[in-house]
């Protein structure tokens, strides 16, 4: 007999998070436990109807599907039963874990890999702020090996320029978090291209990728929130050369793994994303990042405290996650 609980947990920051469209004091999370026969399961994702508040409650999502979940209710099942975001990952991954537990089968194997996890480097993002606030961070991160931008404002060669001077050797990418204009995404990309910058992820709000049809841009850009399942593949390409990948867009493990081996075959580099959260957000997230070039899933690196136990961190490398987090 399975039983459910579902709880949301606020998780403080650091220091204020800031993009183009939000800020944040605290990450919002929803957490799923699903236990059946001593085993535990667990999954966890964004409350995104604390920041958007015309979305769905996460948590009355999941309970109206309590029942089925309870009864015995399968991955593959669930792909139909809840539409893709933040409610389906919280489950989804729970499920993954639960029936690692439950068969002794790490989830690498359950996902089909041919290799056990392996550990990654992640970006490590800097907030949205002042040039002098962002040199001032990239300064404190300077040994990291990547670094992130959060732009979308007026002035953004400037902060990238302040974070470049700040931190010479560090690899640059930069997301604009649907920021820009047509005009400015024109004027920026060459002096960005100018300053070692990497890669671009989302200038525009989603329904304008049009205007990347035809550009020869200096620098790849990657679809965020333009790419939220397999069937946003169709109208990205010849527009993006990257998709990021984030688990609660797509609904949990099951669909952003199909998601990654889809964007793969149709020539799409893959870049694996987060929201803010927990160590055990992240962990699904590792088995993505091995498909993946570009792996952004510092969310607990952004957090006063992380959960215990938590996923590894050595500077900018995070190691495969342990059974008794997840997986």
């Amino acid at each position: 007999m399975r039983k459910l609980k579902v709880y949301a947990q606020q998780w403080p920051l650091r220091e204020t998070f800031v993009i183009s469209r939000l800020v944040q004091d605290h990450g919002e999370v929803v957490v799923v436990e699903i236990e059946q026969d001593g085993a535990l399961g667990r999954g966890e994702c964004e409350r995104a109807d604390a920041f958007f508040p015309d979305c769905t409650p996460v948590v009355d999502q999941i309970e109206a599907v309590r029942n089925r979940v309870e009864s015995g209710l399968g991955r593959i099942e669930l792909q139909e039963l809840l539409p893709m975001g933040p409610a389906r990952c919280a489950l989804d991954c729970a499920l993954w874990d639960l029936e690692a537990k439950l068969t002794g089968t790490p989830v690498y194997r359950l996902a089909g890999l041919d290799e056990p996890l392996r550990a990654v480097t992640t970006v490590f993002t800097i907030s949205l702020g002042s040039p002098e606030k962002m040199g001032a961070a990239a300064k404190a991160n300077r040994d990291r090996p990547v670094l992130k931008l959060k732009l979308g404002r007026e002035g953004d060669p400037e902060r990238v320029a302040a974070v470049r001077e700040a931190a010479p050797g560090a690899r640059i990418s930069v997301d604009a978090n649907t920021g820009w204009s047509k005009a400015q995404f024109r004027d920026y990309l060459p002096k960005l291209a100018a300053l070692g910058v990497e890669l671009v992820e989302q200038p525009f709000v989603p329904g304008q990728d049009a205007m990347l049809e035809g550009f020869d841009s200096p620098i790849p850009v990657a679809a965020d929130e333009s790419c939220l399942d397999r069937a946003s593949l169709a109208g990205l390409t010849g527009k993006y050369d990257y998709v990021n990948i984030k688990l609660d867009k797509a609904g949990g493990l099951s669909e952003a793994l199909a998601l990654a081996r889809e964007a793969r075959s149709l020539g799409f580099g893959i870049m694996v994303g987060c929201n803010v959260g927990t160590s055990l957000a992240m962990a699904p997230g590792m088995v993505v990042a091995q498909l993946a070039s570009f792996v952004d899933l510092d969310g607990p690196l952004l957090l006063a405290k992380d959960r215990d136990p938590g996923l590894h961190y050595e500077g900018s490398t995070i190691l495969p996650p342990d059974p008794a987090l997840w997986g």
